[in-house]
């Protein structure tokens, strides 16, 4: 009740306004109505004091103080109006009647050309809508796509600075590993329009995810406009799959409306290798994954102009995917001769079905034309992931004569998940300081049911001492307040403070045990700009974040993947704390040097332990580190010819870790050279083509030593039929190098060698036809919302 409470003081407390009056009036010409025109308050100052757009129907309603003013009323193929005018109280005014200027203009058609990266103050723009590596994709392949980003395996980041979150049209998603892959995968590349990379997130966000955010922004349309898009894609790796989208947009009066339904159908491959070299001599493990992608996902988003100033709308995202996979894995078991001693052979069949929903209620009301408003989210999640694994792993000695079998299980397992979060974001400006504030309430419940059958006899027996329940809750409260303003025309200063409080309740009914937290932290932010001329522009930002464990991390289960080797979580870890500083400095808005430090407090993650007297190799998670990890890059820009876009990004990264004293390691420090380069070439009109190249330098950071990485891609699009149709080529990874390879980490004496490739040499073949109404008037009305969801498995 004290929750709900303090949501509703914050949404009265949003009401209060200043003394105002208002002002309507209607814009006509000679032959009725004229629709969108400007009309704009001036006060004495010659300052912009309020302003509206006229409706449909030519209605505007201005909202002011009592003053003298100059009225203004302005738009395309007319003559502008103006009028000096005196309010005293709520005035009607008489009928606005414009003439239309000697040049008239039929029809406008709006051609803009975006780059394909745009740097603003807090943020970097991948504009996807024009790249051609993500065409035909999916949002994983996007994000793949953008600089600076790194997606490997089931992890998802920014070079240099760890795990970030990720947010669908400014709402986090409640998912991370391979269950926010699988979600990500659901979704077509064709309907983003951009991705927001927020290094260093304000307030207003929250203060989880030590790698910053990454905001999945979808594609809206204008006013007057419909369009529907299918696009069909043809996937090649080892194995091949097919995709099947569709979307269609509705935009027209006080409708806006987004119907999308995607589909894939095949299969791709994944293989790791592992070498554990333990004194008795090393074991060498290769897996190969053939992984189903069969999946069919699809969105909702309507919204509904109830007034001029306020909107109400509804967004629905739902997934449904059965990612079946079969595995095959081969270990070797040398002794320290390097002779093959034995071996294991173990196969493995994954029947699996994920579903998840997003329910999203959310309102945007304009409280008066100074600019203040707020915003209502309502959001509601749900996923569950069922999972029926057989495997087997057989005993050989090294002539390849079958001994025995080692172990037999089929597991079943059931992980549901469900998230309610309900926030309000409130943007008050005044006269001295640009002001905003908001609440929020999340409640996230979790439960894993994992059941382990013994078949090692041919009949199944259930297996007590490795079957497990596990329950989760978390609840967060959260209140910020953020202030921003413009000292002189060269400074401007933003400050900002969010509040959160977290209770934990962790409970292993297997265990009977149950682990519970609570903690309110205090999360700051700060950023100050300096543009000494248009040639010279500086910034400086600090944040505090935090880094929550996943649901998967604290479940204290012990699950093995055969007899010699295990993972397990652990209730007892803490969440670490991120404190980033970062500079900018930007030269004639075409060369950025951006230099940042994060230093974490208490870190947790994963340790790949072994014991090298019973050759055991175990997972298991724990706090045991600080860090400082810090860059200094050169973002360049080129765009002096017409046909040519280049964004180049080259950084050195250093790391330097830690870890408790009990900790049996090697610490690696070191620092890494990261080289991203982008070009885009216009051919012709309809001719794009787009050459993209990374590399990132051999480097010890952590416990591991990565090797050394780069990869090729090209892309080219076509355009036919006046743009309506779209042929895309891509060939991503071109030599096969850009996986992770020769990683290295020495625990308690024993080294592991380990290394992924998760299909990341493709060639994608798509064709794209979209058809509607293809006007875009310069008179338009823009519609923004938006925030929350992540963390499972």
């Amino acid at each position: 009740m004290k929750q709900l409470m303090l949501l509703l003081f914050i949404v009265m407390i949003s009401q209060f306004s200043f003394s105002q009056i208002e002002i309507s009036g209607q814009v006509k010409d000679q032959n009725g109505p004229v629709s969108f025109a400007n009309v704009v308050l001036i006060d004495s100052t010659k300052t912009i004091k309020t302003y509206d757009i006229a409706d449909e129907k030519g209605a505007f309603v201005l909202e002011t103080e009592k003053g003298k003013y100059t009225l203004q009323v302005s738009i395309l193929g007319y003559q502008n109006w103006e009028k000096e005018v005196v309010f005293e109280s709520n005035q009607i005014l008489e009928d606005i009647l414009l003439k239309r200027s000697t040049e008239e203009l039929d029809e406008v058609i709006i051609k803009d050309k975006k780059p394909l990266i745009e740097r603003k103050p807090d943020r970097l723009i991948f504009n996807v809508e024009n790249s051609v590596a993500a065409s035909g994709g999916n949002a994983l392949e996007a994000l793949s796509a953008a600089p600076g980003v790194n997606v490997e395996n089931d992890g998802i980041g920014m070079i240099g600075r760890g795990a970030s979150r990720v947010m669908i049209n400014g709402r986090i998603l409640q998912l991370s590993g391979e269950a926010l892959v699988e979600f990500l995968n659901s979704i077509a590349a064709d309907d983003i329009k951009k991705i927001e990379i927020i290094t260093n997130p304000p307030a207003k966000y929250e203060a989880a995810g030590s790698g910053g955010l990454l905001n999945i922004i979808y594609k809206k349309g204008v006013g007057d406009f419909w369009k529907n898009s299918t696009t069909f894609a043809y996937n090649q790796n080892k194995y091949d799959f097919y995709t099947l989208r569709n979307n269609f947009l509705y935009n027209k009066n006080k409708i806006k409306l987004n119907i999308s339904v995607n589909g894939d159908i095949g299969n791709e491959r994944s293989i790791e290798t592992v070498e554990t070299r333990y004194p008795s001599g090393p074991w060498q493990t290769n897996l190969d994954v053939k992984k189903q992608k069969d999946q069919m996902s699809g969105r909702l988003l309507l919204d509904y102009d109830i007034t001029k100033k306020t909107s109400i709308g509804i967004q629905y995202l739902g997934n449904f995917s059965q990612p079946d996979r079969n595995d095959r894995a081969l270990t070797n078991i040398l002794n320290n001769t390097n002779t093959l001693d034995s071996l294991f052979r173990s196969n493995g069949k994954n029947n699996r079905e994920i579903n998840s929903h997003i329910y999203n209620l959310h309102m945007i009301s304009k409280i008066d034309t100074l600019g203040r408003k707020i915003s209502v989210d309502l959001d509601y999640f749900d996923y569950e992931n069922k999972l029926e694994r057989d495997f087997i792993v057989n005993t050989f000695s090294s002539n390849e004569e079958f001994l025995r079998i080692n172990q037999a299980q089929i597991n079943l397992s059931d992980q549901l998940i469900n998230n309610f979060s309900a926030k309000v974001d409130v943007e008050h400006p005044l006269k001295l300081i640009d002001l905003s504030y908001g609440a929020k309430l999340s409640f996230i419940k979790t439960e894993n049911d994992l059941q382990n059958f013994n078949t090692i006899t041919g009949t199944p027996e259930l297996d007590t001492g490795l079957s497990n329940e596990f329950e989760y809750n978390e609840d967060i409260q959260a209140l910020y307040v953020r202030g921003s303003k413009k000292i002189n025309d060269k400074l401007q200063m933003q400050i900002g403070l969010r509040l959160e409080n977290t209770i934990t309740k962790g409970v292993s009914k297997t265990l009977n045990q149950t682990n519970k937290n609570d903690y309110l932290k205090l999360f700051p932010t700060f950023y100050v700009s300096y543009e000494k001329n248009e040639n010279h522009n500086f910034s400086f930002n600090y944040g505090r974040r935090i880094t929550r464990p996943s649901f998967r991390d604290l479940n204290p289960f012990r699950s093995f993947t055969n007899s010699n080797s295990f993972s397990e979580g652990n209730p007892f870890i803490q969440p670490s704390f991120k404190d980033i500083f970062e500079f900018n400095y930007t030269y004639k808005e075409v060369l950025t040097t951006n230099a940042f430090l994060n230093i974490t407090s208490d870190g947790y993650g994963v340790l790949f332990t072994a014991d090298p007297d019973n050759n055991i190799q175990a997972i298991i998670r724990r706090n045991y580190y600080d860090s400082y990890v810090g860059g200094i890059g050169e973002i360049y820009t080129f765009n002096k010819i017409s046909w040519w876009e280049s964004q180049n990004q080259f950084f050195i990264v250093g790391y330097k870790r830690s870890i408790d004293n009990d900790i049996d390691a090697i610490t690696r420090n070191g620092v890494q050279l990261y080289v991203d380069l982008s070009n885009r070439f216009s051919l012709s009109k309809s001719t794009k083509l787009q050459l993209d190249f990374f590399y990132s330098s051999k480097y010890r950071g952590g416990l591991y030593e990565n090797g050394e990485r780069y990869g090729l891609d090209f892309g080219l699009r076509q355009n036919f039929l006046n743009n309506d149709l779209k042929l895309s080529l891509y060939f991503n990874d071109i030599f096969d190098t850009g996986s992770q390879n020769n990683n290295i980490s020495e625990i308690n004496g024993v080294e592991v060698v380990s290394g992924q490739n998760y299909s990341r040499r493709f060639f994608r073949f798509s064709l794209s036809y979209s058809f509607g109404n293809k006007k875009i008037r310069v008179k338009k009305r823009n519609f923004g919302n938006d925030d929350e969801r992540q963390r499972a498995n």
